[in-house]
């Protein structure tokens, strides 16, 4: 993946520090917790990133940030794929859009969902490389399509659909929407890596 922007690069909009952030963020927080999820929520351990960046800067925003993060909480913890499915399409996203921001912060939930470093250099390279199953072409193919075309070709739905379940389909096509728009939110606000994702 190439990076862009240049992490040197000034961010358009500066992340407030926490310190700074508005009352009205912890309910957009806590958005992000979905009341009957299906996935573990990621670990607080020390060492872990905290996205502190693209949360200050959404910070700036706490009432269009309760509206995603309810619609992103469901992509993340609430969706009927498995961990190693959202990844995998994350991941493509953030590469077909060179989105650095979203890459670095999903690398590391990839690891968590037990895809290898070889698979996650497969992800970059995309649906050619070898060696991917047929389901996995399928997903990381639909990416690719949806954001060129804004359709997932005939051939590729048919492995998806042969495969997974209608609201697996649908959390598929609304996985991509909303990191797609993650992407475009990371690159235009031009948001910085932070430095536990340095």
């Amino acid at each position: 993946m190439t990076p862009r922007p240049d992490p040197a690069d000034p961010p358009r909009i500066a992340p407030l520090p926490p310190s700074d952030w508005p009352p009205e963020m912890n309910e957009a927080l806590a958005a992000l917790r979905p009341a009957r999820p299906r996935h573990p929520f990621p670990s607080r351990a020390p060492g872990r990133p905290k996205g502190l960046n693209a949360l200050g800067t959404l910070a700036h925003h706490p009432e269009l940030t309760l509206a995603f993060n309810t619609f992103n909480g469901h992509i993340l913890f609430g969706t009927t794929l498995s961990p190693r499915q959202r990844e995998l399409i994350v991941l493509r996203v953030a590469a077909v859009r060179h989105s650095t921001y979203e890459w670095a912060q999903h690398v590391r939930l990839a690891d968590d969902a037990g895809i290898s470093s070889e698979e996650v250099g497969r992800i970059a390279e995309g649906p050619g490389a070898s060696g991917w199953s047929s389901i996995d072409r399928a997903l990381v193919s639909a990416v690719d399509q949806l954001l060129a075309d804004a359709r997932v070709a005939d051939d590729t739905w048919a492995v998806l659909a042969a495969a997974l379940e209608v609201e697996q389909l649908m959390d598929v096509i609304f996985t991509v929407g909303a990191y797609d728009a993650l992407a475009m939110v990371f690159r235009s606000f031009g948001v910085q890596l932070d430095d536990d994702l340095q």
